[in-house]
């Protein structure tokens, strides 16, 4: 099955960009498949090792480790805003500038201590940083969680990059629908 084009491809974003949003972004959204057939969506912290995205939660069965099981296919989102434009004279006409990746992939369960363990060297370093005080590489609770690894087959990312001042509103009139006049 051949993937859609993308709609809007002057926002299409720069390989380099896709790779830094993965390896910055905070959080992602993980969808998945419900053995009937319907869409669940899980906020997750992540990070982007080795080209793919990586992942965890519990060890206990749950909706998400379900679905993963049922139907390896998923797709993950991250996406990162910026500074809301006013670009025409109108209320509506006004927009935000932003960063969005959507990856297609399948997704497995990690059952590999060192896999499992290097994942959380990784989550650590993204989201802590380094504390001299505590010991690194220690997890005494890695069989009670589930990491998942994310193979990517297709990945998408736009942008709205923020308009020069001189582009934008009252500067600029890029109004949408000139024609139209306001309540009076």
């Amino acid at each position: 099955m051949s993937s859609p084009p993308v709609r809007r491809a002057d926002k299409l974003m720069a390989e380099a960009k896709i790779d830094k949003l993965l390896s910055t972004g905070y959080c992602g959204h993980l969808a998945t498949i419900s053995p009937d057939g319907s869409p669940y969506v899980c906020p997750l912290l992540y990070v982007w090792l080795g080209g793919q995205v990586w992942l965890h939660n519990t060890s206990a069965r749950g909706h998400l480790q379900d679905n993963v099981r049922h139907d390896p296919r998923v797709c993950f989102e991250v996406a990162a805003p910026g500074e809301v434009f006013a670009y025409g004279r109108y209320e509506c006409d006004t927009s935000v500038e932003y960063q969005s990746i959507v990856v297609f992939g399948r997704v497995a369960i990690i059952d590999d201590r060192p896999k499992k363990s290097l994942f959380f060297d990784a989550l650590m370093a993204k989201y802590h940083g380094n504390d001299p005080t505590r010991p690194k590489g220690f997890y005494p609770r890695l069989d009670a969680v589930t990491v998942y690894a994310l193979t990517v087959e297709r990945v998408t990312g736009k942008e709205q990059q923020l308009p020069s001042t001189e582009m934008q509103w009252p500067a600029a009139d890029n109004t949408k629908s000139p024609e139209a006049l306001p309540p009076t």
